[in-house]
């Protein structure tokens, strides 16, 4: 059974690396970056410190893996470091795993904050014995248009001061608008929002409490595929399983394929319970309208519902928590424990 180590909480005015270990998106919109950079300091307090890969071309990083690892091990490494937060996410990250000395980040444990393609870290560090925390993406979450939204920013504050998240709510409004980011005079107004209704339950009604163990579905499908930082099976058993899909919008039916490739793995018999982010249901280039994103959220809740009750019907689901490809988020701490209690609409961690 892996022992988990949370990393020490840092302190504001503490140094943290901001680094590129998936792509580089920095490149072609570096005052989307500066942004971000700009929040760290402004709005939690922190003074970033820039590594090589963090404003590399897509380009570049694709062709140095390597260099992309050796990034992650000096971060974690730099004993004037207090966590590492990413750049963003991207679609190759798998590649940089065969470059990763995992008993370095074991060996120096770090507070790493980000989401997407970063999933194949969590779950290096999930190996590791490291608990990471799925949010806080600088460009994203911090650098999005008008600004983090607050409620970002309060869980973002305890994920990085704090020994634990602890109880979370739902956020008041959220939204899944996309800013044009090759227009950085539009950066300055707001995302569209719209209120929110809520988490969703289904599946079963048990309290269940388990270490946190995935991230984007889409990135879990390479994961089993490459089979480099996919645990044994066994050693899932109670966890609390996290899923969220990215800006590329599956359909109905890529989602159960892929959900159909955790149940015959065995994972998704053997979780307690199943956190789901909200679904991103627009892009930058097209909006479908509210009545559109919203049946493409409840498609994919569907599809989710169906999968999972087929493998592991006891298995409570929380369906549009604040996580993931949306707006705001919530760090969800990947290895650390949390508790789904659907008596008490209830989801904390410990």
């Amino acid at each position: 059974m892996t022992e988990f180590v949370t990393p020490p909480p840092i302190d504001r005015g503490d140094r943290v690396a901001v680094l590129a270990p998936a792509s580089g998106s920095a490149a072609r919109f570096p005052h989307v970056l500066d942004r971000g950079l700009r929040a760290l300091r402004e709005r939690l307090g922190l003074e970033p410190v820039l590594f090589p890969t963090a404003r590399r071309s897509d380009e570049w990083l694709y062709d140095h893996p390597t260099a992309r690892a050796r990034d992650v091990e000096r971060a974690f490494r730099d004993p004037d470091v207090g966590a590492v937060l990413t750049t963003i996410g991207g679609n190759d990250q798998v590649r940089i795993l065969r470059h990763l000395d995992a008993d370095v980040l074991a060996a120096h444990p770090t507070r790493f904050f980000g989401i997407s393609d970063n999933t194949h870290l969590h779950t290096a560090l999930w190996e590791a014995g490291l608990v990471s925390y799925y949010g806080g993406t600088v460009m994203t979450d911090l650098g999005c248009a008008g600004g983090p939204f607050d409620y970002t920013i309060e869980f973002l504050e305890r994920a990085l001061f704090d020994e634990r998240i602890g109880e979370t709510y739902p956020a008041v409004e959220f939204s899944d608008d996309d800013p044009q980011w090759a227009e950085p005079e539009t950066l300055e107004e707001p995302l569209e929002r719209e209120p929110n209704p809520g988490w969703t339950w289904r599946g079963g009604d048990g309290r269940v409490e388990g270490r946190v163990w995935g991230g984007c579905l889409e990135v879990l499908d390479t994961v089993l595929a490459a089979d480099r930082t996919m645990p044994p099976v066994e050693s899932l058993d109670g966890a609390v399983l996290l899923l969220e899909t990215s800006e590329e919008r599956p359909g109905e039916g890529e989602v159960r394929r892929m959900l159909l490739g955790l149940g015959e793995r065995g994972v998704l018999g053997r979780v307690g319970a199943v956190l789901v982010g909200r679904a991103k249901a627009r892009d930058p280039f097209s909006d479908p309208g509210p009545e559109a994103r919203a049946e493409y959220r409840e498609r994919q809740h569907e599809a989710v519902t169906a999968v999972v009750g087929e493998y592991n019907p006891d298995a409570p689901l929380v369906l549009d928590f604040d996580v993931g490809h949306t707006h705001p988020v919530v760090p969800v701490p990947v290895g650390g424990r949390a508790v789904v209690d659907p008596s008490a609409g209830r989801v904390g961690f410990l």
